[in-house]
């Protein structure tokens, strides 16, 4: 079997999870069963997920199959940014430094602050009134 030329990785970002998949190939990129164009309709979400891949230069090295859920349209193309990023290290150590200096390997971990009871959200109260 050719389990030994599949690199899969997980990506995350905000509330959303992709898990990747790198086999060698002609660069078809399915998202979720889809197209990237079906799924991915912003041209923004498209250019953040090819990133690594037109920085390396592996746009049609490898046939990438892509599973993401939750979040919203950026934070999934986020999440499938660092997978991606993530797979292409264990596929070619030699693209770390420049992967790492672009800052794509870094989990990005900013997320939505819980709501505290007795507040309004995260951060804002209900109006005092003094009298």
């Amino acid at each position: 079997m050719e389990n030994e030329n599949i690199y899969y990785a997980t990506g995350k970002r905000k509330s959303s999870i992709a898990k990747t998949w790198l086999t060698p190939g002609n660069g078809k990129i399915t998202v979720n069963n889809r197209s990237l164009e079906d799924y991915f309709v912003h041209l923004d979400a498209r250019k953040i997920l090819e990133s690594p891949l037109v920085m390396t230069e592996n746009t049609d090295a490898f046939d990438i199959n892509i599973k993401v859920l939750g979040g919203g349209i950026m934070g999934q193309a986020g999440a499938v940014r660092h997978g991606i990023t993530k797979a292409l290290v264990m596929a070619d150590p030699d693209l770390r430094g420049m992967l790492k200096k672009a800052g794509y390997l870094t989990r990005d971990s900013r997320i939505k602050e819980r709501k505290k009871y007795g507040q309004k959200g995260a951060r804002a109260n209900y109006q005092f009134s003094k009298r």
